[in-house]
């Protein structure tokens, strides 16, 4: 499917969703951005999800518009490309099943990636403004735009599942997947508050020069902690963009939210990424410290001090992010 006709029939579905299916949920996000980096960004999202009337499945369908006034930076790119072009995101049907007490899922579609911490409001609407360097795609690893056109299966319990995906790449953003299936395994575990998973991807490569061979391969693991208002996440990823070349790295997430605090949620970010690929080798570090300010039910304010001692895009090392977002349902 071609991305024009894809387009239309997502922009059919936002439209006729809510007369086949009166419990459906539309949300939209609006949000504005300026960086230091002499970067302004704009963006919406639309989105439809909820069951099918009179059936157990679920519907998921969303459409997203951004710009930005230079592509040479990953500022507010946490989730979404911002090229100044309406376009899908994910759209797809799931459903879950209890068959003699064990927890079966099934979604067919259009889904981001399953590979680690993987969806979009775990990037997107928690206080960073910047997607991990380990989850953006010119930094010869994987992509937070990353699209599956295929099945999804979850098999499990409560408290431990296997994950399958089978699919081809459909990605969004600057930086896509050539074409070919994609098989994606993740397993998770929960004990108290904590929350471990593991993930192996293999994948057509997404770097378009002709001399880059092979297939993009990469293994993860993954973590969630929290207790009394603290909240620690992290992923460590290692594997090969493509032939001869090694990517390895990872990033810690901290945020702190308490009653006293009002309505702010601190956060800060320590992450690294290491490129092996003799004199091409790069080796990123960056730390961010911001907070998340909701100043309003519908209104949220993200502040972000970037800093990167090997210089940001302009040059300098360290970057001021401000956003704001505005949200409603109806």
């Amino acid at each position: 499917m071609t991305r024009t006709p894809l387009t239309l029939t997502l922009l059919a579905l936002l439209i006729a969703a809510p007369a086949s299916a009166q419990s459906v949920t539309a949300e939209t996000d609006v949000s504005l951005g300026r960086s230091t980096e002499a970067i302004n960004a704009a963006g919406v999202q639309l989105r439809l999800f909820g069951p099918i009337k009179r059936s157990d499945w679920r519907i998921y369908v969303e459409a997203a518009f951004g710009a930005v006034t230079t592509s040479d930076s990953d500022a507010f790119g946490a989730a979404y490309p911002y090229d100044r072009r309406l376009r899908p995101m994910e759209m797809y049907v799931e459903r879950m099943f209890r068959p003699a007490g064990v927890l079966v899922g099934v979604k067919t579609g259009r889904y981001r990636t399953p590979f680690g911490i993987s969806g979009r409001g775990d990037h997107a609407y928690n206080g960073f403004t910047r997607a991990p360097l380990v989850r953006y795609g010119a930094n010869w690893t994987l992509s937070n735009t990353f699209l599956e056109t295929g099945v999804d299966l979850l098999v499990g319990t409560p408290r431990f599942q296997v994950e399958t995906s089978l699919g081809v790449p459909t990605d969004e953003g600057e930086y896509q997947r050539r074409r070919g299936l994609t098989t994606v395994t993740r397993a998770q575990g929960y004990y108290r508050a904590l929350i471990i998973g593991a993930s192996y991807i293999r994948t057509p490569r997404s770097e378009p020069e002709e001399w880059a061979t092979g297939r993009m391969v990469f293994r993860g693991i993954d973590g969630r902690w929290a207790h009394r208002g603290l909240q620690l996440r992290g992923e460590w990823l290692d594997g090969e963009p493509f032939d001869d070349v090694k990517t390895r790295g990872g990033y810690l997430d901290v945020m702190f939210d308490r009653r006293w605090m009002g309505p702010v949620t601190a956060i800060a970010r320590f992450e690294r990424l290491d490129y092996f690929a003799d004199e091409h080798s790069a080796f990123l570090r960056r730390q961010t410290a911001g907070a998340r300010v909701r100043l309003s039910q519908m209104l949220a304010l993200q502040l972000n001090v970037i800093r990167q001692p090997g210089g940001l895009t302009d040059g300098r090392r360290i970057a001021f992010d401000a956003g704001l977002t505005f949200s409603f349902r109806y």
